[in-house]
């Protein structure tokens, strides 16, 4: 079948998974699913002998935007945010209940739900995003570095959205047929191939402000987007042994994301005591 998305949107050198071996691939997820189940039972035994201070979000924590991927709503990243929970993060919802609409107008909205999240938490917000939430994320660092202290991307298809297994290019045409007919909040053509694609796809590949931290978690076992699409040469990529959809809530991958968020604040934290050390300094010129 051709696909509903446009040349630009898989570069030469990209392809998406084929196959129904690709497909059983994501049958893993059923294990990675039983590994967080385990966990987090052990993780409750040992939440007993915590005391409850120590559970409750650090005051010095960043608040945490979860994203989800495309035909995901927010539930899809609940376990991601016990986990963080857990681990002192302030989660919060990105208000998205299906990521099925125009990319751009998704980008906006989330552009508006960071900026009050930032503004009621008095400081920049960390973003993680499952799939297209990732080139979501992605998109509002470079469009709105004032609001990010970081992001962190899983299975992101960030070099070329359109590398992606035909199964769900399939489902993207149907969305796309739905609305020429006049079901709207879904992603038409001018969306998957016209002008609104070329725009959200160079705002996503927007240079970042240096600096700014970036981690892309990626699965050679993936089998719903090209892995190698995963690669920002802006970002520190880290490679882990899961589906695509278990990337949402595999243990392993789950740690990371605290580890990346937990650098991100260091990183920050870092640069507000180098600024205050300048400012301290005495101008050596006055008197």
């Amino acid at each position: 079948m051709s696909s509903p998305m446009a040349a630009f949107l898989c570069p030469p050198g990209f392809a998406g998974p084929r196959g129904l071996r690709a497909i059983a691939r994501e049958g893993s997820a059923v294990t990675e699913a039983a590994r967080f189940v385990g966990r987090s039972t052990r993780d409750r035994l040992a939440r007993h002998d915590t005391p409850y201070a120590a559970r409750s979000p650090q005051p010095g924590q960043a608040p945490v935007v979860l994203v989800p991927g495309f035909m995901a709503g927010d539930g899809s990243l609940s376990l991601m945010a016990r986990h963080l929970r857990r681990r002192g993060h302030r989660t919060y919802r990105s208000a998205i209940h299906a990521n099925v609409g125009c990319t751009r107008d998704a980008t906006e909205a989330l552009e508006r739900r960071v900026e009050e999240i930032a503004t009621k938490r008095g400081r920049p917000v960390s973003i993680v995003g499952h799939s297209l939430g990732g080139l979501l994320a992605r998109g509002l660092a470079a469009r709105r570095p004032d609001l990010i202290e970081g992001i962190v991307t899983l299975g992101s298809p960030l070099l070329a959205p359109g590398a992606a297994h035909s199964l769900l290019l399939l489902d993207l045409a149907v969305l796309v047929r739905l609305q020429r007919v006049g079901l709207g909040g879904l992603m038409g053509a001018d969306c998957t191939s016209g002008e609104c694609a070329r725009l959200s796809w160079d705002e996503a590949r927007a240079p970042l402000v240096a600096g700014t931290p970036f981690t892309s978690v990626f699965s050679r076992r993936d089998g719903i987007v090209d892995w190698r699409s995963c690669l920002d040469p802006q970002a520190r990529t880290v490679e882990v042994r899961t589906s695509h959809l278990g990337m949402a809530f595999d243990p392993g991958v789950l740690d990371l994301v605290g580890d990346a968020l937990a650098a991100a604040r260091a990183q920050r934290d870092g640069e507000l005591s180098r600024r205050a050390s300048l400012q301290a300094v005495p101008d050596a010129s006055a008197g």
